[in-house]
């Protein structure tokens, strides 16, 4: 699995010399500048990147996969090779005014179902017991609940189309704006908000008619 290693902070000679924070309120007028400078092969802004767009990728990845064991397929680990496909992308990058976050919200995606497909590939062939994991007396039933939870709500979200998923995903989950949404998905802030309205009301119905979730 590789890693994402970007050392040290390189000695910054403009204004600008301290490293992002990583706000995950992204605006394109932020986003933008880092990017250019990334793509030129400035390290600092590589790394000033990295940490403005990680816990994005980190957040949408859990909200995918969850935090439960897929095999040998983790969600940060599937948020670790997307921050690298991101920096391999990059030097050939090219901005035609529309949002970076659409190219990192299409390799996140990709790599999503990438990991999917692994562990359905995985379940379909014969495998070893797997040994059993140290924990407290109620790991098991804790681990048991988390599962049976988040197949409950991947469950409901499969009942909505890709871009509801996506856009309930990045609102709600990964807490971007309307307007960072609609750059990610390639569509209007005010189609953002209407597929998420619809969306919502889609899982409360849903949620009514299981009888609760």
């Amino acid at each position: 699995m590789p890693s994402v290693a970007i050392g040290p902070v390189p000695q910054h000679t403009g204004a600008d010399t301290e490293p992002y924070r990583g706000d995950p309120q992204l605006t394109k007028a932020e986003l933008d500048p880092v990017v250019r400078s990334a793509a030129a092969g400035d390290q600092f802004a590589v790394h000033k990147l990295i940490t403005m767009i990680t816990p994005i990728i980190t957040r949408y990845c859990r909200a995918r996969l969850g935090r439960r064991d897929l095999s040998y397929v983790s969600a940060d680990d599937v948020a670790q090779e997307t921050c690298v496909a991101v920096l391999k992308a990059l030097p050939s990058y090219q901005d035609r005014g529309g949002s970076f976050l659409y190219l990192v919200h299409a390799i996140a995606s990709n790599k999503v179902s990438d990991a999917f497909r692994l562990v359905s590939r995985e379940r379909s062939d014969p495998t070893p017991d797997v040994p059993e994991q140290n924990g407290g007396d109620n790991e098991p039933e804790r681990r048991a609940l988390n599962t049976d939870l988040g197949h409950r709500l991947n469950g409901l979200l499969g009942f909505l189309s890709n871009n509801q998923r996506e856009i309930v995903i990045l609102r709600i989950v990964v807490g971007l704006s309307a307007g960072e949404t609609a750059d990610a998905l390639g569509l209007s802030p005010a189609n953002v908000r209407t597929s998420q309205h619809r969306a919502l009301a889609r899982l409360r119905a849903l949620v009514n008619q299981d009888g609760g979730f």
